[in-house]
Parts: C-alpha cells; sequence; structure tokens
C-alpha cells in the first residue's frame, strides 16, 4: 500500500515527460534520416545552409557562396525547406 504512491508518480512522469520526449526524438531521427543534397537545413548552431553532399555520419553545407562546412548528424537543427 506504501508503494502506490511512488508508483503513481512514477507513471505521471513517464506520460509527462519521458514520453513526449522519446516522440521528438523519433520524429528527428526520421527527418534526418529523409534530409537529401539540396535541402535547406538551420544547425544547432543557427547557421542556415543547404545539402551538397550527404555522408554516413555527417553532412556537407554550403553556408555561403565558396565555403561549405562538414556537420555531424545530430547538430541538424531542423529543416527550413525541401528540395524541389
Amino acid at each position: 500500500m506504501s508503494f502506490l504512491p511512488f508508483i503513481l508518480i512514477f507513471a505521471a512522469m513517464y506520460f509527462l515527460m519521458i514520453a513526449p520526449q522519446r516522440k521528438k526524438q523519433k520524429e528527428h531521427a526520421k527527418m534526418l534520416d529523409s534530409l537529401s543534397t539540396g535541402d535547406e537545413v538551420i544547425t544547432a548552431g543557427g547557421i542556415y545552409g543547404e545539402i551538397t553532399n550527404k555522408k554516413d555520419d555527417r553532412f556537407v553545407i554550403r553556408i555561403a557562396e565558396g565555403t561549405k562546412v562538414e556537420i555531424g548528424k545530430a547538430f541538424i537543427h531542423a529543416l527550413v525547406k525541401k528540395s524541389g
């Protein structure tokens, strides 16, 4: 009987905190898998760029004319515009 409050607190924490975070992680992973050359993205650092090459664990992003950087997949924050 004394364990019931702990079980209820854990269940509430799961449904209010853990489950939504897992859903967000799955959506982010799905977005990363759908990225391709020509897509415009924003990085976790706030840099906008266009994907020019896709490698196993990173992307090559053009951030200005003649300026390309390689960035890890985990640092892509969001998709801005899908290529036509």
